[in-house]
C-alpha cells in the first residue's frame, strides 16, 4: 500500500474540498479496506481493473454491507481513482463504468406544521415568568432561540451553534458559513430576531450564571492550570458565539442541543426519536416547498451544492400527494 499516493488523496479533498475532520477519517477508512482488498490478491491502486473493483464491491456484499454503505465505499474509491488519473499516476479511471448497488430512496422524517408549533411553544412556556430563577428562564430562552433559528433558516446544527454573536444585529439577513466554508445569505423572520434578542437579554442579566453550557458537556472534573488560565482569560473577552459556551470549541456542542431537543419533544408529547436539528432542517425545507416555493430557492438556502440533494423534499411531497389522492378520490381504495 503507497500510503504517499492516500495522504496526498486526503491532502486534496482537505485543500481544495474543504472536507471536514470526520469526512476526512471516513475517506481514509474506505480507501485503506479498499487497498487492503487489493494487496491481498497482489495488487495495488496502480494495478487494479474494473474486475478488481467489481470483485472488492462482491465482498462488501459477502460481509453483509447495506446498500448504502458500499454505495458510500464505491463513492470514495471512485474519488480515489479520480484523483489518480487528475494526478498523472495512471492513465485511465477502472473505477468510471461500475454502476453502484441499488437502493431504496430513503425518505427524510419531517415533522407537520402543527408538530413545529406544538415544540415552538413548549419550548416558550415560561420564559417570561419573572417568578423563575434566571438561570432556568436563561436555559429555556436558548433552546427556544435556537428552534426558531433552526426552523426560520434551515441552518445545518452545526452552523447554527457556531453562529457568532453579531448574528443577533441582523435585520434581514444571517450570513451562514457552511461545509468548506462557503458563505450564503439566509432570510431572518421576525420570530426569529425577537427571540434571539429575548435570549440575550436573560443572557445579559443573569451572565451566565447556573446556565453554564460547559456543565452540559463531558469536561475534566479538574481543569489543569493552563486550562484554567486560559479560561479566565476568555471570560473577559467579548463572547465570539451567540451561543458561547466553556467548550473546547468555544460555543455550545450540537450534541447538548440534540439531547435537549429531544426532551422537549418527549414533554410536547412527540416520539422523541421522530425529533433532531437535521429533522427540523427537513422539515423547514418540506414546508416551503409544501407552500409552492421553488426548489432552486430552497437548495440556495439549505446550502446544498447539488439540487439532487434537495430533489428529495419532491419525492416526499410525491407521496403525500399520492396518499392523498388515494384517501380522498372517489374511486380511490377508501372509496
Amino acid at each position: 500500500m503507497n500510503s504517499e499516493r492516500l495522504d496526498a488523496f486526503l491532502a486534496m479533498l482537505a485543500a481544495e474540498r474543504g472536507a471536514a475532520k470526520n469526512s476526512l477519517l471516513a475517506y481514509e477508512r474506505d480507501v485503506k479496506d479498499y487497498l487492503s482488498f487489493l494487496r491481498a490478491g497482489g495488487r495495488n491502486e496502480l494495478s487494479a481493473t474494473s474486475a478488481d473493483i467489481r470483485a472488492f464491491m462482491a465482498e462488501l456484499s459477502r460481509r453483509g454491507f447495506k446498500a448504502s454503505s458500499a454505495a458510500r465505499r464505491l463513492s470514495a474509491l471512485r474519488q480515489f481513482h479520480a484523483f489518480l488519473l487528475a494526478d498523472d499516476f495512471r492513465a485511465d479511471d477502472p473505477s468510471a463504468m461500475i454502476s453502484g448497488p441499488k437502493r431504496g430512496r430513503g425518505l427524510p422524517k419531517i415533522l407537520s406544521v402543527e408538530e413545529v408549533d406544538r415544540l415552538l411553544a413548549m419550548a416558550a412556556d415560561g420564559i417570561e415568568n419573572e417568578e423563575r430563577p434566571v438561570g432556568e428562564r436563561l436555559r429555556a430562552a436558548r433552546l427556544y432561540c435556537l428552534l426558531e433559528l433552526l426552523y426560520a433558516t434551515g441552518l445545518r446544527v452545526s452552523e447554527l451553534v457556531a453562529l457568532p454573536r453579531s448574528a443577533a444585529k441582523a435585520k434581514e439577513a444571517l450570513i451562514a458559513l457552511g461545509k468548506g466554508r462557503k458563505e450564503r445569505l439566509v432570510p431572518l423572520n421576525e420570530a426569529a430576531k425577537r427571540a434571539m434578542a429575548t435570549y440575550l437579554s436573560l443572557a445579559e442579566r443573569g451572565d451566565g450564571a447556573d446556565c453554564d453550557p460547559a456543565k452540559d458537556e463531558a469536561t475534566p472534573a479538574q481543569p489543569s492550570p493552563r486550562e484554567r488560565q486560559k479560561r479566565a482569560a476568555a471570560a473577559l473577552k467579548p463572547p465570539r458565539y451567540l451561543f458561547a459556551a466553556d467548550s473546547q470549541s468555544g460555543h455550545l456542542p450540537r450534541q447538548v442541543f440534540a439531547r435537549e431537543l429531544k426532551n422537549l419533544a418527549a414533554a410536547a408529547g412527540i416520539a422523541a426519536n421522530r425529533v433532531s436539528p437535521h429533522v427540523l432542517r427537513h422539515a423547514f425545507a418540506s414546508h416551503l416547498l409544501q407552500n409552492g416555493a421553488d426548489l432552486r430557492v430552497v437548495q440556495e438556502l439549505l446550502g446544498h451544492s447539488d439540487i439532487s440533494t434537495t430533489q428529495i423534499y419532491t419525492h416526499l411531497l410525491d407521496e403525500r400527494v399520492a396518499a392523498m389522492v388515494r384517501d380522498l378520490h372517489p374511486l380511490g381504495d377508501s372509496g
